[in-house]
């Protein structure tokens, strides 16, 4: 099967990608049929070179069968020639256990308990 996505290259803590066209059986940054763009995290998103792709080739690939990559298809949406794609939704940060629950259940109460005593004597003088 083809697939769109990132090679990467450039140094150590400064990335460059090429967007190919490969075999999903190709390591990442092994053999490539075409090179279809560019993506340059390090620029400013505003930046028109930071995310270059070339779009007849892309669409032709595509037509043929190829699949991009989540990020891919992301990068070819906001081009504004192929359609918006679904993600993966984030993780749920996981709650606390039933114990810690209940620790930080009877410390709010606690609290209640304590900010209704601090206000009730304050208020009975003044009365």
């Amino acid at each position: 099967m083809l697939v769109l996505r990132m090679t990467r290259h450039g140094a150590k803590k400064r990335p460059f990608y090429q967007i190919v066209v490969a075999d999903s059986r190709s390591p990442r940054d092994g053999r490539f049929i075409e090179k279809v763009g560019t993506y340059n995290p390090m620029l400013p998103k505003e930046d028109p070179k930071r995310v270059v792709l070339v779009e007849e080739r892309i669409k032709h690939w595509i037509k043929n069968g190829a699949q991009p990559s989540e990020r891919v298809a992301r990068f070819i949406h906001a081009a504004g020639f192929g359609p918006k794609v679904e993600y993966r939704p984030s993780p749920k940060k996981s709650a606390p256990r039933a114990k810690a629950q209940e620790r930080l259940k009877a410390a709010a109460e606690a609290a209640a308990k304590a900010a209704e005593a601090t206000a009730a004597p304050a208020e009975a003088p003044a009365a």
